[in-house]
């Protein structure tokens, strides 16, 4: 496998999977955040180059054996079908004005959309499925600190629903808190953060 480094490459391999949607999914959104600053210190392999048969993202610098944790190694081959697939954000019609919106249910008084902050780490990992260890948490500490995410807060600024992405654009950890269900706060959050990530060049899809 051969890892591209040069930034014209890169920019070549984001064009040609954007052609390749969705099959391209579990990669795409890596590679777009390598063109986009890496935050998430990830690089990108392919079997040859420039006529590739196979992508992957990995975490820099990772081995084969590497421990991933919880962070999902995105592969597909172009063409062909994917090898792995992965959750990506939904963009549902609701409208969204000065942080306010309007729901079926009618407007939820005093909540409005904000962002999460490092000191709400262990709430998300007590309401991530997949937390609840020192290991989920470094993890989502991680995606907190470097990847878009959206937030609703009561009226006292407390966290109600919240969506975040990962390493590969993708919906990581959507959640509502129980006693705010079925008001259509994940509705608005979703799409917030699909509007957010399409600003971006991130596609979404339903």
């Amino acid at each position: 496998m051969k890892i591209l480094t040069c930034p014209a490459q890169l920019q070549r391999l984001e064009g040609i999977l954007r052609k390749s949607l969705p099959l391209a999914l579990p990669v795409f959104g890596a590679v777009l955040n390598i063109n986009r600053g890496n935050p998430g210190q990830f690089e990108v392999l392919v079997d040859k180059w420039p006529e590739f048969g196979a992508v992957l993202a990995r975490p820099s610098g990772e081995v084969a054996s590497g421990d991933m944790g919880h962070c999902r190694r995105g592969v597909t081959r172009c063409p062909g079908t994917c090898q792995v697939c992965s959750e990506h954000l939904w963009c549902p019609q609701v409208p969204v004005n000065d942080g306010y919106w309007n729901t079926q249910a009618g407007p939820t008084p005093g909540v409005r959309i904000g962002s999460l902050s490092p000191s709400h780490v262990d709430l998300l990992n007590d309401t991530w499925p997949y937390g609840g260890n020192a290991r989920s948490r470094r993890y989502l500490a991680e995606i907190l600190g470097r990847f878009p995410q959206v937030c609703l807060q009561d009226s006292s600024g407390q966290p109600i629903a919240w969506v975040l992405t990962d390493h590969f654009g993708t919906g990581t950890h959507s959640y509502t808190l129980p006693e705010h269900r079925r008001c259509g706060h994940m509705q608005v959050a979703l799409t917030v953060a699909a509007q957010r990530a399409q600003s971006r060049g991130f596609p979404t899809f339903g």
